[in-house]
């Protein structure tokens, strides 16, 4: 398990890799007897973690909110009435 003084930049892990990171973090405090020298470094990292997850989710949510009405006007213009006999645009 990483901790914060071994661990890399939060920035530089996927999502998955941070998910999987904190998923651990938090399986470390409800299987066991904390380690109190352990207990501050591990809260830090996963506030680390969380605001990252967090920070992304937001910015894909932006990037959906922009992309998508672009792609509805896309498939709206990709619609074109065609002559079922000759093939030709109406």
């Amino acid at each position: 398990m990483n901790t914060s003084a071994n661990a890399g930049p939060v920035s530089e892990l996927t999502y998955a890799q941070a998910s999987a990171e904190l998923d651990a973090i938090v399986a470390f405090f409800e299987g066991r007897e904390v380690d109190v020298d352990q207990l501050v470094e591990r809260l830090e990292r996963a506030e680390q973690l969380f605001s990252e997850l967090d920070r992304r989710l937001r910015q894909v949510k932006t990037q959906v909110d922009e992309l998508a009405p672009r792609l509805l006007v896309s498939a709206e213009a990709a619609t074109l009435d065609v002559d079922p006999d000759t093939g030709e645009i109406k």
